[in-house]
């Protein structure tokens, strides 16, 4: 079932766009360009381009919730990325009583396989512990068999890991030093890392393993792919459905389409979650047996 304003948006009435332009766009999105950029790069309406983002968002996370399963994983790293919804969160505060609903500060959980390079689960939401037990149990229910995991030092994990994994986990956290920036350009460079402590905190996890380079470079690479991850602009998402959605896409394209370098070929074929290279026709096609589906349910 649809939801809210995404509700709003895909019953709309909608221009039947091509299958190549369906495709043209959604590469489009998965390659960070505004919604904005697009229209004007393929002189589409801008509530057909948000349409279908809205489409493209639900058809993807449903197949990605239905498809990464029973994954074979044994070394994962997870992560938080900022980004807000609309305001900062400082301004959401001022507003009290009066702020709208799923805007300010926007936390992304993400994990990824150190092997496969496979982005096995991601979570929007706060930075909280209830969050942080959501990620954790449907990261679990993902995966085949015993891991080894590895975190930041973000204490709301020593409360979620436990609890989605029991003991059946070899956990580590990773914690970074920081300092402060001896220049006047702090909003500008981030603090200067003077070094890492490692905790092991249950299991037996080995020292080689514990590290969170690899999803600390998916948070870059989420930056960059997604113009609503920019930092210093106005490139931010104004609806919390529509920023959900943007991941939604930018996941999938990752996950099924994407040729890792390193690995020379799409993450999901390296986990063994299909055979073949995706093409931009194939996720126009998930979309389309999407849209029938819900057409049916809303005839029914």
């Amino acid at each position: 079932m649809l939801d809210g304003e995404s509700r709003k948006v895909y019953s709309a009435p909608m221009n039947k766009l091509s299958r190549d332009k369906r495709a043209q766009i959604l590469d489009m999105m998965a390659e960070g360009l505004s919604i904005r950029s697009i229209c004007r790069l393929t002189g589409t309406g801008k509530n057909t381009v948000a349409r279908l983002l809205v489409a493209a968002g639900m058809a993807f996370r449903e197949y990605q919730h239905q498809a990464l399963r029973d994954l074979p994983c044994k070394r994962v790293q997870a992560d938080e990325i900022w980004s807000f919804c609309a305001m900062k969160e400082k301004t959401a505060k001022a507003k009290g009583q009066d702020r709208p609903a799923g805007v300010g500060e926007v936390w992304t959980w993400t994990a990824i396989c150190a092997d496969t390079k496979l982005c096995a689960s991601w979570h929007v939401g706060t930075r909280d512990a209830g969050c942080a037990y959501e990620f954790m149990t449907d990261l679990a229910g993902r995966l085949r068999g015993r891991v080894q995991l590895t975190t930041d030092g973000h204490g709301a994990y020593l409360v979620a890991v436990p609890g989605a994994f029991g003991r059946a986990i070899d956990y580590a956290q990773l914690i970074k030093i920081y300092g402060v920036p001896a220049d006047a350009e702090k909003r500008y460079s981030p603090p200067e890392c003077l070094g890492t402590k490692v905790e092991e905190i249950s299991g037996n996890p080995d020292p080689e393993h514990i590290s969170t380079a690899y999803v600390e470079r998916r948070n870059l690479s989420m930056r960059m792919g997604m113009r609503r991850f920019t930092r210093l602009t106005n490139a931010f998402s104004t609806k919390i459905e529509n920023h959900v959605h943007a991941i939604s896409v930018y996941f999938m394209h990752y996950n099924f389409v994407r040729i890792h370098q390193t690995l020379r070929c799409s993450p999901a074929m390296e986990a063994k979650v299909t055979d073949r290279l995706w093409s931009l026709d194939d996720l126009v096609a998930v979309v389309e047996e999407w849209e029938s589906k819900q057409a049916l349910k809303e005839a029914g």
